[in-house]
């Protein structure tokens, strides 16, 4: 079982065949023993400050290790720090470098980079739209020594305050206007994999860092090509132009499955995919954003809307049972966390219901079968979807007749990834399709729900998941926030994500099986996260293509010298599960440009 994830591609040289579109030119530069990966999802930035989307942050984690990991199963490991403690109050973290740490043009990688990180974070609001919010509850970060980093907390946190951040070379980025800073071509980093150049559109080309902690990587790099369509991706991969294609849809996914040379796998998805209502969204200074139809403002509107979409429907018919029924944010990927709050009513579909509910409110129908709002204009909405996305348009095609059963007027839209990002940060639609990977630690997912999670009136600054606000909700944040009991903590997130999903704010619709295939008569070993039933891209980390092989290159596989996760091998064929981020604290939302593609 296989599963999905976009990667990238490389490849390309002769003629194209019938059907198949591709935005990069010749990979002439494709080094042999490059993998090859192809890319469908845009790139909004490779500048680890400012990366957003997922398939930018996804390679910029092969460059950029954090103090620490996730590992092959999720677990917390070492990462530029080999060990780390904390004080008895939870507010002093204390992370230690070894002197072998390096970067990859051989220069010493020290405490001194770490805090100059945090401390650009922190100070340049700038270079907080990434990755804001995982300083928010960081008072002090010094290095007594190269190898000692010592991190003071406004407030003891559950979650290890040294996970997710990127840390740069302070070499390098106090030398540039960071917030500005392509950081596209020669650059310099500290994981398995560099980025050497990238033409927007095209490609993106990696090579192993000879310098990595671990090990060197067995491939020689990572090349990305830009493909207009999953449909052209897999005509790339029958051909042997590109080696990984993630993001398949079901059709896509079963059409290879049994092919000659390639492998497909479909890993426990750890995303979440909903359609988001517009609650009237505002800014960060409370004045009203963007151009959402003020009805929805009215819960028992958005509860209407919900309770009129049949979500089993859409998990059997759209990705043919490759998934699960949703409830809230968290897949059941992640078992401590999964599930509602005890008393929780999950919503059924319930058409009869929802028309009444909208009757008793005072939506009146007329005699064509739809509805007026309460000022009496006509009850129309708008649905925003990813035209990346095959099951986009597939879902709308459900839900916009369900909803005129109920008397709901829908006007569907297939826009770029980007204009998606954009308008849904700045509240300009009603309803949309939105997606986002979920790490191992549910802090950040939460945090991007708090009331000053808004961003600002030009969409700068933090990003909230749905322009949602409740005072009672961010109390519960802290609560697990500061919750050090495992099992405390666990029933204060699960009342956190039910108080989201009881808002009406974010219909949960599936846990969707992540597709990918790759030819297997070229590469061989790659990792999934889990180790069991997970995937290979699109990772908590770089441990897919990390200890991936050549097919006749040999068995062996890099290990790990300093501890931790071991780098053994797993036959082909297991599944690797995505892990994504944790955050610390609030934050920016990162919101999936395709399938697979929001963290």
């Amino acid at each position: 079982m296989l599963r999905r994830l976009v990667g990238a591609g490389a490849a390309l040289a002769l003629a194209l065949p019938l059907g198949l579109s591709v935005a990069a030119p010749p990979t002439a530069s494709a080094a042999e023993g490059d993998l090859k990966v192809a890319l469908t999802s845009d790139i909004d930035t490779l500048n680890p400050f400012l990366a957003i989307l997922a398939s930018s942050t996804g390679i910029l984690r092969f460059q950029y290790e954090s103090l620490v990991q996730y590992g092959k199963d999720n677990e917390v490991v070492p990462g530029l720090a080999s060990e780390w403690e904390t004080s008895p109050d939870g507010k002093t973290w204390t992370f230690t470098i070894p002197e072998d740490r390096k970067w990859s043009d051989g220069e010493p990688l020290t405490a001194e980079d770490a805090v100059w990180t945090f401390d650009a974070v922190k100070g340049q609001e700038a270079l907080q739209q990434a990755n804001g919010g995982l300083v928010t509850n960081v008072a002090e970060v010094a290095a007594p020594d190269p190898q000692t980093l010592v991190m003071t907390l406004n407030s003891a946190q559950a979650a290890n305050p040294g996970a997710e951040l990127p840390i740069v070379p302070e070499h390098v980025w106090a030398d540039v206007d960071a917030a500005t800073y392509a950081n596209d071509t020669d650059t310099v980093g500290s994981g398995p994999f560099v980025i050497t150049s990238y033409a927007q559109s095209q490609s993106v080309e990696l090579k192993a860092n000879p310098n990595f902690w671990r090990g060197a990587p067995s491939i020689s790099g990572i090349t990305y090509v830009s493909y207009k369509s999953t449909d052209a991706a897999v005509q790339a991969l029958r051909t042997s132009e590109v080696d990984v294609v993630s993001g398949l849809t079901p059709a896509q996914f079963q059409s290879l499955d049994g092919q000659d040379g390639i492998t497909t796998n479909s890993g426990a998805g750890r995303r979440y995919q909903a359609m988001a209502i517009n609650p009237g969204a505002v800014d960060a200074e409370g004045k009203p954003l963007g151009n959402g139809n003020p009805a929805l403002k009215d819960k028992v509107l958005r509860e209407a809307i919900m309770t009129a979409i049949d979500n089993q429907t859409l998990l059997d018919r759209v990705l043919q049972g490759l998934g699960k029924p949703g409830q809230t944010e968290v897949p059941s990927v992640y078992p401590a966390y999964f599930g509602f709050a005890p008393g929780a009513t999950p919503r059924t579909f319930d058409p009869a219901k929802a028309n009444q509910m909208l009757d008793d409110a005072g939506y009146t129908k007329g005699a064509d079968g739809m509805r007026t709002d309460k000022s009496g204009k006509p009850l129309e909405l708008r649905l925003m979807g990813r035209n990346s996305d095959p099951t986009h348009q597939q879902l709308a095609e459900f839900i916009q007749p369900w909803l005129r059963d109920i008397g709901i007027a829908v006007e569907v839209s297939m826009v770029t990834p980007n204009q998606v990002n954009d308008d849904s940060t700045l509240g300009k639609y009603d309803l949309y399709f939105t997606g986002w990977g979920i790490g191992p630690d549910p802090d950040f997912q939460l945090s991007i729900n708090r009331c000053d999670s808004r961003p600002n009136a030009d969409g700068s600054g933090s990003t909230s998941e749905s322009n949602w606000c409740d005072p009672a909700f961010d109390e519960l944040y802290d609560a697990q926030h500061a919750e050090l009991d495992p099992t405390k903590r666990a029933e204060l997130v699960k009342q956190a994500f039910t108080m989201i999903h009881e808002a009406a704010v974010n219909d949960v619709l599936y846990y969707a099986d992540s597709l990918e295939a790759y030819r297997s008569d070229k590469f061989t070993n790659f990792t999934q996260q889990p180790q069991e039933g997970g995937v290979i891209t699109g990772q908590n980390g770089y441990w897919g293509f990390y200890d991936a092989t050549p097919v006749g290159a040999g068995d062996a596989v890099s290990g790990n010298p300093a501890g931790g996760t071991p780098g053994w091998v797993l036959p082909v064929g297991i599944a690797v599960v995505v892990v994504a981020a944790v955050g610390v604290v609030l934050g920016l939302r990162r919101r999936s440009t395709s399938a697979a593609d929001r963290e």
